[in-house]
């Protein structure tokens, strides 16, 4: 039994108000984002449901999606990580392209009907590198390994007899010796790749695609937005967290010598230059913020010193808002299964991202407020006005409440908390926080993630008593939307 999974906390007491408390709490009080006002502080953030078109395009199932999120009438409601390149992509939706904006379009017709316009939609717009499955032991040498000068010299030292010999029997050779002695002459990096699959880093300047980021990135992040205004949109989330590009830049990890890497300042160049880029497409009247790790949770990433610096300069610039996060990195992630890829939630960083249950004596609820409470400390005492978003195990009213009561945040977001319950902060509104159906935060979306399979909710995925007619999971076996909920008249 590994040490974690002798813990398993209770969830905290909710301390569901009555309506008259709801009214005259923080949590549902009006909210400022740079120049879009929020009805509440209640913020649901961007989950990837696996719901779109393998085009990238919107489906009906994503309209349903966000509607059904929409009718629990948050006060901002963030759409998933969308793809700023016209690539394909899988099931994940894109915004590279004008023929994407039609169906953007639907979707914020959609999310203003079924909120009656009381919720502020925002659309999180990101950039990602290259990464592979992890291959076969076997095709990994007859296919991919690079046969280097030094690999072909060591391969003749070892056997005189391969001198001059071709690719193919360099590679038969590999293929017919004991593993531990192939390993040994591997690069970290091609150690790296057999053992976890290719995966491009921002440090890969050998690459032309990769030195070239700092040059194309601006003007894609650029237009991507334009599509989103167009779209009609409240404003856009850049993502500079996690495993994607831009979290890359700005991490400790970013060893670039092009001006774009080492130290901090040139770390947040290329992040300030597209937020610059972001901001001449779509002016001073378009909400642009941001969402960043405080901390990497990894060895030699960021921690939260960095963050506060990142945010100070982010700050600086005119950001509308900050979103904190912490870990999801590829660099502890859990070794895959061959002919599987990396995903970054499953080593340390991953389990701080989205902490379970069972994850350690400290528990998962609430435990990266002190990350964003760090930050907003920091801003504030340097008279920087700009909202903080906080996150991770929120799961209750007083728990939200008091966050915003102690000045660790701005705005309380919660996204699996949402996932079970889309209704909860209508619900807690309307003084009905009691028929709440509370996350149990075992994780069970986000296995379903893992594998990308439709995210659903095991509280209820499988509960089809109120509407046996509910679309379902393309395996028949889970609803794809909760059950609904009628406010009282």
């Amino acid at each position: 039994m590994s040490p974690a999974s002798r813990f398993r906390h209770e969830l905290p007491d909710p301390g569901w108000p009555t309506r008259e408390e709801a009214r005259a709490a923080r949590l549902f009080s009006e909210g400022r984002l740079g120049p879009l006002r929020t009805r509440t502080r209640c913020w649901v953030p961007a989950m990837v449901p696996w719901r779109a078109g393998e085009d990238g395009c919107v489906t009906p199932e994503v309209l349903d999606w966000y509607g059904r999120f929409a009718a629990g009438a948050p006060g901002v409601l963030v759409v998933e990580a969308t793809g700023i390149r016209d690539v394909p992509s899988g099931p994940l939706l894109r915004i590279g392209h004008d023929r994407f904006v039609p169906g953007l379009v639907d979707l914020v017709e959609r999310v203003r009907e079924e909120s009656g316009g009381r919720t502020r939609l925002l659309i999180q717009i990101l950039d990602f590198l290259r990464i592979r499955k992890r291959p076969d032991p076997k095709r990994y040498f007859s296919e991919f390994l690079v046969l280097r000068e030094d690999l072909r010299a060591a391969l003749e030292a070892r056997d005189p007899g391969l001198a001059g010999a071709d690719e193919t029997r360099l590679r038969a050779a590999l293929l017919a010796m004991p593993d531990p002695d192939r390993r040994a002459l591997l690069s970290p990096r091609e150690l790296r790749d057999l053992d976890f699959g290719a995966r491009e880093t921002v440090n890969d300047l050998h690459l032309p695609w990769i030195a070239d980021l700092p040059a194309r990135l601006p003007g894609l992040f650029a237009a991507a937005a334009g599509r989103a205004r167009e779209a009609g949109f409240n404003g856009v989330e850049l993502h500079f967290a996690h495993a994607y590009t831009m979290a890359g830049f700005l991490s400790r990890t970013n060893r670039r010598g092009d001006g774009y890497g080492g130290d901090p300042e040139a770390r947040r160049r290329l992040p300030l230059e597209v937020f610059d880029a972001v901001r001449k497409e779509v002016g001073m009247d378009f909400c642009v913020g941001c969402r960043l790790c405080g901390d990497e949770v990894i060895p030699g990433g960021d921690r939260i010193e960095d963050a506060i610096g990142h945010c100070l300069a982010f700050a600086k610039r005119g950001f509308d808002f900050l979103s904190i996060s912490k870990g999801g990195k590829f660099e502890d992630a859990k070794q895959p299964r061959i002919g599987e890829a990396a995903y970054p939630y499953t080593g340390p960083s991953g389990h701080e991202c989205m902490p379970t249950i069972r994850i350690d004596e400290r528990g998962p609820f609430g435990r990266n407020v002190g990350l964003a409470a760090r930050i907003r400390r920091a801003l504030r005492e340097r008279g920087f006005m700009t909202p903080v978003v906080t996150a991770g195990g929120i799961c209750g009213f007083a728990q939200a409440e008091a966050i915003l009561e102690r000045g660790e945040a701005d705005f309380v977001a919660a996204a699996r908390q949402s996932l079970a319950d889309p209704d909860w902060f209508r619900k807690m509104e309307l003084g009905r926080g009691a028929e709440v159906r509370r996350c149990t935060y075992t994780n069970y979306c986000e296995g379903l993630d893992r594998r990308h399979k439709e995210v659903t909710c095991k509280l209820w995925d499988r509960d089809f008593r109120d509407d046996p007619s509910a679309p379902r999971s393309r395996d028949g076996k889970r609803r794809l939307c909760p059950p609904p909920w009628t406010p009282p008249a």
